[in-house]
């Protein structure tokens, strides 16, 4: 016995459909031949941005952790004073 007659005979209600998926994407690809679209080219330059501020910023704490902090601590000493 299938599923939904099972249900129709005792009474119970029908099985909740599935949730919609997310729509799909429409925008244009950037070439024919590439399977990316322009969205996920925008999507992309936005990660890889917020990647590399976050590259410079642990950048700036690593030279100030050597130039200034690991001295001050007496870690180590600067060849260079």
């Amino acid at each position: 016995m299938g599923e939904a007659k099972r249900r129709a005979e005792t009474g119970a209600p029908p099985r909740p459909r599935p949730k919609a998926t997310k729509p799909k994407d429409t925008s244009p690809r950037i070439a024919p031949w590439l399977p990316l679209t322009q969205k996920q080219g925008e999507q992309f330059v936005q990660v890889t941005t917020k990647g590399a501020w976050i590259g410079i910023g642990a950048l700036v704490l690593f030279w100030i952790t050597v130039r200034f902090l690991g001295p001050a601590l007496g870690w180590w000493t600067l060849a260079d004073g």
